[in-house]
């Protein structure tokens, strides 16, 4: 299994609860993370539009990652 380190942003970090987590994934895939990340904090479910980029741009579930990507969690932007 491979370790990432993954970025939160907005209402993605008061759910994990600070800035970054680490998780180790049996696949290399955005989707893979996205179910890893679902199954450690179920909360992310809810958030319906979370993007996940990779190396700054916005990756889509078969994106391919590797150990020393910047993967981060990008919440829906609300305001006015």
């Amino acid at each position: 299994m491979k370790k990432y380190t993954v970025l939160a942003f907005g209402i993605a970090k008061d759910i994990l609860g600070g800035r970054q987590c680490e998780i180790e994934l049996p696949g290399n895939t955005v989707a893979a993370l996205r179910t890893a990340l679902v199954s450690r904090y179920p909360a992310l479910a809810g958030l319906r539009s979370l993007m996940i980029a990779v190396n700054s741009e916005y990756a889509g579930d078969g994106v391919l990652l590797e150990e020393r990507d910047e993967i981060a969690l990008i919440p829906p932007v609300s305001g006015g």
